[in-house]
């Protein structure tokens, strides 16, 4: 039987990822991306992958969410984390990237593989037989409609927002310091202090700024995902919001705080009342992150609000932040564990588009529905993951979640199913779940590959 050739739809993390698998397992595979004859509201490249909101992957330590996925992913081969740990910036804590080399290595990258088409071309219908849909959660209109179509339902929709990017030359060190939390890992934030009267200058201003309006469909039907609100919209939440969020000052104490910024004439050690942390962009250290900082205030607005933080008077911003649409299906009524619909197994989703959040969710998509796509042109049967896994327990909560309720989930050990004993010690419990999801992982891998 000769093997067909399988289609993805979508040159993010899930698509890039699945393209990748299809074509390891020895399946040709042409991976459509639209860009650069239409770009999203949200990209600015042409290159496949690209991170268009934080360059962070979440916590690296195996005993985190996140960080589990990532190992789960390594176990499995997946070339996404293989490339985020080959391009890897200095994060504390956190697998983040320089974005720049990442995108363009995964471009080259599949771009060289000989069982990789890429089509630089707009879908603007599902082809037919096996088709991997990964265009994430801005998808064209005109595929959203082809979609909507095929599914009988609206999409479900909330807003998604990206953080500035600072030039690290223009912030001023004299009072922006290096540290981690509780000096845990390396010292790989710079950190903006706040005392209490500025930090309540600056809160004031911040709910009061000019926002961007919201023209594609009304505001009032939009829902924010808690994950990743707009640093306004927590200022609206009440004075101390910010504080218990982004801004939290727990476990930061700076060797000297200059008297501007909240120290005595000494150089106090007392510990700041706010903080702001950046996050490293580039291997080189030239570009800085608000971390917590996704905005939809107008650009001129965020120039002027942002610059009040101490450390940042003269900040040079070489991407400000912006906001954008994200749509998903409600995948608990349309899709099985093995990422397949229902209505037309031959047809695989990925990525935010059926209601995974972050990065690393993303990849895991991609390879989950990558592999059983090339197992179905392989004429095997497709897979699903133990929900012992952060994987599996993620692509399960998808497809079995309460439909009327739903919204997108990402890595977390809320959803894994209870230990066959309580552990009350937190770290102790994630540690078991760490230590049974690698197990299953690794006789996953034994038992199919």
């Amino acid at each position: 039987m000769e093997k067909q050739t399988i289609h993805v739809i979508g040159g993010g993390l899930a698509g890039t990822e699945a393209a990748w698998q299809i074509a390891q397992a020895g399946v040709s595979v042409i991976l459509w991306e639209m860009r650069p004859n239409r770009f999203s509201g949200a990209h600015h490249t042409e290159h496949l992958a690209e991170l268009v909101c934080s360059n962070s992957f979440g916590a690296m330590a195996s005993d985190r969410a996140a960080g589990l996925l990532h190992e789960e992913l390594r176990q499995l081969g997946s070339v996404v984390i293989s490339k985020a740990d080959e391009h890897a910036v200095p994060a504390g804590g956190a697998l983040a990237v320089d974005r720049g080399r990442f995108s363009q290595d995964l471009t080259e990258t599949l771009s060289r593989h000989p069982l990789i088409e890429l089509r630089r071309e707009e879908l603007r219908v599902i082809p037919e037989g096996i088709v991997v849909l990964a265009t994430g959660p801005l998808t064209s209109p005109e595929l959203a409609e082809d979609l909507r179509g095929f599914t009988g339902m609206e999409y479900l929709s909330f807003f998604d927002a990206a953080s500035p990017i600072i030039v690290g030359e223009s912030i001023n060190h004299d009072i922006a310091f290096m540290a981690s939390r509780y000096d845990k890992g390396e010292a790989a934030y710079l950190n903006c202090p706040m005392n209490k009267e500025q930090y309540l200058q600056f809160w004031q201003e911040l709910r009061t700024a000019e926002q961007v309006e919201l023209k594609d469909f009304e505001r009032e039907n939009a829902k924010f995902f808690e994950a990743c609100l707009p640093i306004e919209e927590l200022a609206r939440r009440g004075e101390d919001t910010m504080r218990y969020g982004p801004l939290k000052p727990v476990g930061l104490n700076p060797p000297s705080i200059p008297p501007a910024s909240g120290g005595d004439e000494r150089g106090g050690r007392e510990r700041p009342y706010a903080v702001i942390q950046l996050r490293q962009e580039d291997k080189a250290g030239q570009l800085w992150n608000m971390v917590g900082f996704q905005t939809n205030l107008r650009w001129g607005e965020q120039k002027r609000v942002f610059q009040m933080i101490p450390g940042l008077e003269n900040a040079e911003f070489v991407r400000l932040g912006v906001m954008h649409r994200n749509t998903f299906i409600n995948a608990p009524q349309l899709m099985l564990p093995s990422l397949q619909f229902k209505e037309r197994p031959t047809l695989l989703g990925a990525g935010q588009l059926i209601g995974t959040e972050g990065y690393t969710a993303a990849a895991a998509g991609g390879w989950l529905a990558g592999t059983n796509a090339a197992r179905l042109a392989l004429g095997k049967e497709a897979l699903t993951i133990s929900n012992t896994t952060m994987m599996g327990a993620l692509f399960e909560f998808i497809s079995s979640a309460s439909p009327k309720h739903f919204q997108p989930m990402p890595p977390n050990f809320g959803i894994f199913p209870e230990l066959g004993e309580k552990i009350k010690n937190k770290q102790e419990r994630y540690g078991r779940y760490r230590d049974r999801a690698l197990a299953e992982i690794r006789e996953f891998v034994t038992r199919n590959f």
